[in-house]
């Protein structure tokens, strides 16, 4: 009998932080697929208002989320950016398992797997309105309720962290500092 080889997709994010919709996604691709690969995109950056988690944070943030809906087949892979569009896609294959299909909205991620004769696909966003990470981190600065736009593993780790604090702090000018 012949072994089916095994269907293995490839999603990238900044998740910052990841939000219910990015939990959605997956468990879409994965009603597709046998495995998913993560790459938590934009690894070296942190502290940042748009970018306040670090990669060590972001991973905690999605295995704590996916052990809890009991999703184990998967990889997470920090990725860090190359500012070169045309060597991007082959630094993600250097850091990545092989995988078959690529799901994304990003029009330029899209186009650079397409060049390099990858399967593409898009998934509908979902609860786009409230599911962003700019809008999460905006409610985090303005004292909004956003605990019920992530799953609860990702609040934990955002109080463990003490993210709330870190975001409101960055979000700061110096001139608010001497006020």
């Amino acid at each position: 009998m012949e072994s089916r080889k095994e269907k293995r997709a490839f999603l990238i994010g900044r998740f910052q932080p990841f939000h219910k919709g990015h939990l959605e996604i997956v468990k879409r691709i994965l009603s597709e697929n046998d495995s998913i690969i993560i790459g938590i995109g934009s690894a070296q950056y942190s502290h940042t208002v748009v970018n306040p988690f670090t990669a060590g944070e972001r991973h905690l943030m999605i295995s704590r989320t996916l052990e809890k809906e009991r999703i184990y087949n998967y990889y997470l892979v920090p990725i860090e950016d190359v500012n070169a569009n045309s060597l991007w896609v082959s630094h993600v294959e250097a850091l990545t398992p092989k995988f078959d299909i690529v799901y994304t909205n990003n029009p330029l991620v899209r186009r650079l797997f397409m060049e390099r004769k990858y399967e593409v696909r898009s998934l509908p966003m979902v609860n786009r309105k409230e599911w962003t990470g700019t809008k999460i981190r905006e409610k985090m600065i303005a004292g909004e309720p956003w605990e019920n736009d992530v799953p609860d593993p990702v609040v934990e780790v955002i109080h463990e962290i003490d993210g709330i604090s870190r975001i409101r702090q960055l979000s700061t000018t110096d001139e608010d500092i001497t006020q």
